[in-house]
């Protein structure tokens, strides 16, 4: 290396006694002593400055090589990120469809359900009013058969107390006796059977009215997509319904 010092030095010294040209800032210089000054700085650098070098290159190779391979690991980790948000959102866009023809389902069940109940307690009104009428009109057919059975009786009575004229006046009384009671039997028949269908029709009414009560609360919970309906008479009440 100290050639190499030497040999700059050398150099400098020429290039401050060069002459000048005039009207500019160059000098001239013998060639032959300043080429060989250079080749003998060329010679005294060690061969190590041009490992070196291959060092440098060889690594600006690699920096590139890397660059690249981390840009088209980028351009891949891109592509394939597009394709997993693409892939997520039609598996978003599925499961939500699956989720409303669910639901739409579970509405088109309860509305069903809600149609079937409103069905039985029909049916089963249609049958309680059938059954009350049944016996109210047996009823009033037994009071009317007891009051002309009874009318019969008395005056069959009346008859037979006529024939006897010494007590014409006191079959006379008892025949109206018996008619007024058997008008009292025949009223309090009638008010009985008047009761007894007021009373059937009363119950008739109450269920109608806890039927719709029940009706509404389910149409409230349909509308409000409360999920299942839970309506009284929904499995044991509909089932003795229609088993009857």
């Amino acid at each position: 290396m100290y050639r190499v010092f030497e040999a700059l030095d050398q150099l400098v010294a020429i290039v401050e006694e060069a002459r000048g040209v005039p009207m500019t800032a160059g000098c001239v210089v013998p060639r032959g002593d300043v080429l060989e000054l250079l080749d003998d700085v060329r010679d005294a650098f060690p061969g190590e400055l041009d490992d070196a070098q291959d060092i440098l290159d060889h690594r600006d190779r690699l920096i590139g090589d890397a660059k690249q391979t981390a840009e088209t690991t980028i351009g891949e980790a891109d592509e394939q990120a597009r394709e997993t948000i693409e892939s997520s959102r039609a598996e978003a866009d599925r499961l939500l469809a699956e989720a409303k023809a669910q639901a739409d389902r579970m509405v088109a069940q309860a509305a069903e359900h809600a149609e079937q109940l409103v069905a039985d307690a029909n049916d089963e009104a249609r049958d309680t009013v059938d059954t009350a009428r049944a016996d109210a009109e047996h009823e009033i057919r037994r009071g009317r058969n007891e009051y002309e059975r009874l009318v019969a009786d008395g005056e069959a009575e009346q008859a037979r107390l006529v024939s006897a004229t010494d007590v014409m006046r006191a079959a006379r009384e008892e025949s109206a006796r018996l008619l007024d009671v058997a008008r009292e039997d025949a009223e309090a028949l009638r008010d009985e059977s008047d009761g007894y269908v007021d009373a059937t029709l009363g119950e008739f009414e109450e269920l109608l009215d806890a039927t719709l009560r029940s009706v509404n609360k389910g149409r409230k919970q349909l509308r409000s997509g409360a999920g299942r309906l839970d309506l009284p008479g929904d499995n044991s009440a509909g089932r003795g319904r229609r088993a009857r």
